[in-house]
């Protein structure tokens, strides 16, 4: 959740920014900060780089995020949580990474160490996710791995 409060803190939203909102800022952002400003100044365009980067990282979360991109996935994430058990998972920092095996993958954020231990140590994973992960924390869709 840290990390959410960090990205809108960059951007200057709050959680009611829309998609649009969140494009007019980001565009108007990296016109501010683009590396290409600094044609003779070779130290700030190192540090525009650098802030270019974490605008664009705080973008793409914040979208991914964002009420409208969860409605877009939503009958695919119902789908997937209801009907493909869990083949995989892992915690990183906080976010819950989960590959389930019709091939696609959604993180959690916020999902504290001794939920993701209970979630190990369950008899079906699946049915804990159902329980304990699914409707409780922030999720955004990661990434498809193509069946063999």
């Amino acid at each position: 959740m840290k990390r959410i409060g960090e990205h809108r803190k960059l951007l200057g939203v709050d959680n009611t920014a829309t998609l649009k909102d969140l494009k007019t800022i980001y565009r108007n952002t990296m016109k501010d900060t683009h590396p290409d400003k600094f044609v003779n100044d070779e130290e700030g365009k190192l540090e525009a780089e650098e802030k270019s980067k974490s605008i664009i990282e705080a973008y793409h979360f914040l979208v991914s995020i964002n009420p409208e991109t969860q409605e877009k996935y939503k009958e695919e994430y119902t789908e997937t949580i209801t009907k493909s058990n869990i083949q995989d998972f892992y915690l990183e920092k906080s976010i819950l990474k989960v590959q389930h095996l019709n091939g696609k993958m959604f993180e959690y954020i916020g999902v504290p160490r001794n939920t993701y231990i209970k979630m190990v140590n369950a008899d079906s994973p699946s049915r804990f996710a159902r329980r304990h992960i699914y409707g409780n924390f922030i999720f955004r869709k990661s990434g498809e791995v193509m069946a063999d």
